[in-house]
Parts: structure tokens; C-alpha cells; sequence
């Protein structure tokens, strides 16, 4: 058991670790702000929010595609319930989707979407933010 936590520490403390390499950005949706994480590799994509515990309140992590296309996310090793919201190139949200921890559910686009932005299930229901919201500050990065 006592190995077994060790493992857990240091494969939660690697995960951070990656996590802290990202960029950032803030985005703006009507009055409310927001920092991103930007995901814009396949790599980067691929791991997420995997095996992260917590987000900080009005964090969360935007996925940047090479072209509008029709997405789905899934939440494999991924344990903080999300709410997803996928975004067209014109920076309008298209639809948002709830997303349960640890499950292979596909959660997809309702269209074409350029951009990804996950948050900590409910922000965006709680805020009133919903399709046609147009997401700004989607270009930068830190």
C-alpha cells in the first residue's frame, strides 16, 4: 500500500508538473474572465485535465484545433467533473456539453468547432453563458 501511494504522489506530481508548462492565456465571455491553459499540440491534447484532482476557480484548460471540424472529448483518467464548450472560428460558443469523471462517453460538437474550452462543471450554467456567447482572447498565450 505504502508503494502504492508513492506511485500515486509521483504520477500526481509529474501530471503538475506537465500542467505547469502550458501557456495561459485570459479569455473574456461577456463580463466574466476566465485563464486558459492552451492545449495546441496533438500531445497536449491528448493528456488534457488527465489526472488532475482540482482546477483553481475560474481556471480551465482551452484545446486549439488546426481547422473547424466536428469534435468529441471523452473523460478517461480525467477525475474533476467538467463542463465543455465547443467554439467555431467566429469565437461563438456552438453548444456546451456536462461531462462525468472517468467515463469513455463521447461528448460531442453539435458543428463544426475550432476550439475546446473545458471548466469545472457548471461554470458556464452558472454565469448564464450558453450557445451564441462569443468567447474573446482565443489568439494569445503567456
Amino acid at each position: 500500500m505504502k508503494s502504492f501511494l508513492l506511485f500515486v504522489n509521483v504520477f500526481a506530481f509529474a501530471a503538475s508538473a506537465v500542467a505547469a508548462e502550458l501557456p495561459t492565456t485570459v479569455l473574456a465571455i461577456g463580463e466574466h474572465k476566465l485563464t486558459a491553459e492552451i492545449a495546441r499540440t496533438p500531445d497536449e491534447r491528448s493528456v488534457g485535465l488527465m489526472n488532475r484532482f482540482s482546477l483553481k476557480p475560474d481556471h480551465g484548460m482551452l484545446f486549439i484545433f488546426e481547422r473547424s471540424e466536428p469534435l468529441a472529448f471523452w473523460m478517461k483518467n480525467t477525475y474533476v467533473p467538467l463542463s465543455i464548450a465547443f467554439i467555431g472560428d467566429d469565437g461563438r460558443i456552438v453548444n456546451i456539453e456536462d461531462m462525468q469523471p472517468q467515463t469513455e462517453d463521447s461528448h460531442r460538437s453539435r458543428g463544426p468547432a475550432r476550439y475546446a474550452l473545458e471548466m469545472k462543471k457548471g461554470w458556464f450554467a452558472e454565469r448564464g453563458i450558453g450557445p451564441g456567447a462569443v468567447v474573446k482572447g482565443m489568439g494569445g498565450g503567456k
